[in-house]
């Protein structure tokens, strides 16, 4: 959407293709009790600042329908219900499978593509349900004793909507520590905590801190916490520690893994991570980046930041 705006803005001949049925639908099918992390302030879109009061907490389907009216406000060029399986080249021009060949190519899917799950997840007997966050909605969901894997945010959160519908809970997985919220987004700290110097903070493997839920949250609503899930023994969840756990659903809140097989081009390293300058694919002219962690600063993986990095790469573009 972002890029879509600033394209736009100069006249540019763009399509933005999305592989869901209506804009904003990334948010809509996530877990029902989501809500952003991030004040109201900090989910606007380049010309549109988000229409509630600046502190105001914002739900995974508000935000959806923002993206909505953004879309329409700014007459943006999306085409829906369009997911590419391949990119490649043919000579100068970018090639699709879905018919669009382009100068350019904005990739802007985020870090947060393809779920990831332990490969010992197979072994586990197949009469527990299994969900990973993306695909968990609400308790109507679980059965039996429930074990989140994973004890950052969405750990936490989705341990609490399981233990609040009264299936013992355990969140399995290594303390990721708290900020002080809603203190870290005063806005003078904010633009420290989000300067490129902290950049790195964007891009470590483990849990992200605790936002908005507090250690003590999770203690007063009864969830155990447990060490981190080490393999299966018997066709059940076996703990670090040995323990083995009668589940009888896990989430694994296990995150995300960049993938990029799609793009049929040598654009990464041997660890699958992006070959990028500040979104800037270094080894194909013509590529670049939006929404990637750490990608020029700790906000580019938030609404807040991917309008400053979308302005730099269409200009970037323009040049």
């Amino acid at each position: 959407m972002a890029a879509g705006y600033y394209l736009s803005k100069r006249g540019a001949s763009y399509v933005i293709v999305d592989a869901c049925a209506r804009v904003g639908d990334a948010w809509r099918t996530r877990w029902d009790s989501l809500r952003l992390f991030t004040p109201a302030r900090l989910n606007g879109l380049p010309g549109a600042r988000y229409p509630a009061a600046p502190g105001a907490t914002v739900t995974k389907d508000q935000m959806a329908d923002f993206l909505e009216a953004y879309a329409k406000r700014f007459r943006l060029r999306v085409r829906l219900g369009v997911k590419v399986h391949g990119l490649g080249r043919d000579g100068d021009r970018f090639v699709t499978d879905v018919g669009v060949t382009a100068d350019h190519v904005i990739v802007a899917t985020s870090s947060h593509g393809t779920p990831y799950v332990p490969s010992f997840a197979s072994e586990l007997d197949p009469s527990i349900m299994r969900l990973h966050s993306s695909e968990y909605r609400n308790p109507s969901q679980l059965h039996g004793d429930v074990l989140v894997v994973g004890a950052g945010n969405s750990g936490a959160e989705i341990a609490l909507d399981a233990a609040g519908a009264k299936h013992r809970t355990w969140l399995s997985g290594q303390a990721t520590g708290k900020i002080p919220y809603p203190m870290v987004y005063w806005p003078p700290l904010w633009w420290i905590f989000t300067r490129p110097a902290f950049r790195g903070i964007a891009v470590v493997e483990r849990g992200q801190p605790l936002v908005r839920v507090r250690p003590q949250d999770i203690t007063a609503a009864g969830i155990e916490r447990v060490p981190r899930v080490a393999g299966v023994q018997d066709g059940k969840p076996r703990l670090e520690d040995g323990r083995v756990l009668d589940a009888g659903t896990i989430i694994w809140c296990t995150g995300f893994r960049e993938s990029y097989a799609w793009i049929k081009l040598p654009i990464a390293d041997e660890a699958g991570r992006v070959l990028h300058r500040q979104g800037v694919a270094t080894s194909q002219a013509g590529l670049y980046f939006i929404g990637l962690r750490g990608q020029r600063s700790l906000r580019s993986s938030l609404v807040d930041g991917v309008g400053d990095d979308a302005k730099f790469v269409v200009d970037r573009i323009a040049r």
